[in-house]
């Protein structure tokens, strides 16, 4: 990492992990500076040169020894326009990409939130009155739910009174779409539990994959990173996954406590951790349309008044989450809601995929300029140019006047060691250049690249010691 220093910053000190450079009067300091952002330069020499097991640095005497290009004092300045004028440009787009990225974003929450509103699709109540038909209504189907869960009760043979779930208290609620009712999640689920606490071979790598709360993601499972229960876990098939159960993050910060998302997987045996808790519903209630709802506005500010904070995490456990009121909408218009959403959804991917190969090109792109740049290929050479042996010749007696230091630290002088690490920058550069990591090789443009010379590859020390 490389900073330009204002000429206006007063007084200031670094720290051990920055080498300060400053260059003889005769170096244009902005076209040495860029040299040494140069990924394919001396940005990479130092990366196969810095050394160190836990924190890799350079030392100072590397730092001088390293070679830059230096092109004719006249080209300097035209290389840093060019690059400038370039590099704006690829800041602006950006910008704007971050922008987009961020109104997709917004884009997604309104889908969630037209979706558990009604507004999504034509509502089951509107279509049957076109069609002139007939239709269930979301409290004919939560009847149907409540007997079906009374009947396997009685069916299991267990002893004592039947408990019937928790009812929902509408008061303070909004009105719904015609057609819809209010519920609790305990009234559709047939079975709401915890994952498994058992511990996870850490050397294990096939049995049962076990998914944590790091595998929910933006609504949706990701099964990049998994662990592992052998198949013989005492726990299964009790613990086991079905296609439909829905995972509920119960515990996590207070920012992603509350996610949500549903298993659909059924290729291979799966379970989840305790951290989860796993949600089974009774049939004709889509476990998608009810993580939509724990997913939107209206969830996420529901588990954000419910959630305890402890020893900073936040939990929402299994009796607070049975008890959330969720909008019920007809069994046939959640599954036209999950059907819309899912279309919104992958036009919404297809445009983030582009956004991401757009801002690597941008990343790309900034890293073939400064390559460009310190090939001679970026600007125009102008023959009439001083030559770059003539500036060198004036910098070699310049350095000649210029007074050694005794290597002695105190307030007159920069502090510096003998270690500089890339991983600690200063507190505050007024002028940070653009950060430029090492990427595959850009190709460079088809044009004949400029002659070089021994003096021209910056063989000498351009900074006063």
């Amino acid at each position: 990492m490389v900073g330009l220093v204002s000429e206006n910053l007063g007084e200031a000190y670094v720290n051990q992990h920055v080498a300060l450079l400053r260059p003889l009067p005769s170096v244009y300091p902005a076209g040495f500076a860029y040299s040494l952002i140069d990924p394919h330069g001396l940005q990479a020499a130092a990366r196969l040169a810095q050394y160190g097991a836990t924190k890799q640095g350079l030392g100072l005497d590397q730092v001088r020894g390293f070679e830059v290009p230096v092109p004719p004092l006249p080209e300097q300045h035209r290389i840093v326009e060019a690059i400038e004028s370039y590099i704006s440009r690829i800041d602006s787009a950006v910008e704007t990409l971050k922008r987009v990225q961020t109104n997709l974003k917004r884009y997604r929450a309104s889908v969630l939130k037209a979706a558990v509103e009604g507004r999504l699709v034509p509502t089951e109540a509107e279509l049957a009155r076109e069609e002139g038909r007939d239709y269930e209504p979301a409290s004919v189907l939560l009847d149907r739910i409540l007997k079906e869960r009374r009947r396997r009760w009685e069916e299991s043979g267990r002893k004592g009174k039947y408990e019937e779930p928790t009812t929902p208290d509408i008061s303070g609620l909004p009105e719904l779409p015609e057609g819809w009712c209010w519920a609790t999640v305990e009234q559709l689920a047939c079975d709401v539990r915890y994952g498994t606490s058992a511990k996870t071979e850490e050397t294990l790598t096939s049995g049962v994959p076990v998914l944590r709360m790091g595998n929910i993601v933006d609504g949706e499972l990701d099964f990049s990173s998994l662990k592992y229960l052998p198949a013989e876990h005492e726990e299964f098939p009790e613990l086991l996954l079905h296609p439909g159960d829905l995972l509920f993050n119960r515990t996590n910060s207070a920012e992603l406590v509350g996610k949500c998302a549903v298993f659909r997987a059924a290729q291979v045996d799966f379970s989840c951790a305790s951290y989860l808790i796993r949600v089974r519903f009774f049939f004709d209630v889509t476990a998608e349309y009810v993580a939509a709802f724990i997913n939107s506005a209206a969830g996420r500010a529901w588990a954000s008044s419910v959630a305890v904070q402890q020893v900073g995490q936040a939990n929402v456990n299994g009796t607070k989450l049975k008890a959330l009121v969720v909008p019920v909408p007809p069994a046939a218009e959640q599954v036209r809601i999950v059907a819309e959403m899912d279309r919104a959804f992958s036009v919404l991917k297809a445009s983030l995929m582009l956004i991401y190969q757009d801002q690597a090109r941008c990343i790309r792109l900034r890293q073939s300029i400064l390559k460009w740049a310190f090939e001679g290929k970026l600007v125009d050479q102008d023959p009439a140019d001083e030559p770059a042996e003539v500036l060198l010749a004036r910098i070699r007696a310049e350095r000649v006047g210029q007074p050694q230091g005794n290597g002695k630290r105190g307030r007159g002088r920069p502090k510096g060691t003998d270690t500089a690490s890339p991983e600690q920058p200063p507190a505050a550069l007024p002028h940070p250049l653009p950060a430029t990591p090492i990427p595959q090789a850009a190709q460079a443009p088809a044009t004949a690249a400029r002659p070089t010379s021994a003096a021209s590859k910056g063989q000498l020390p351009l900074f006063d010691k």
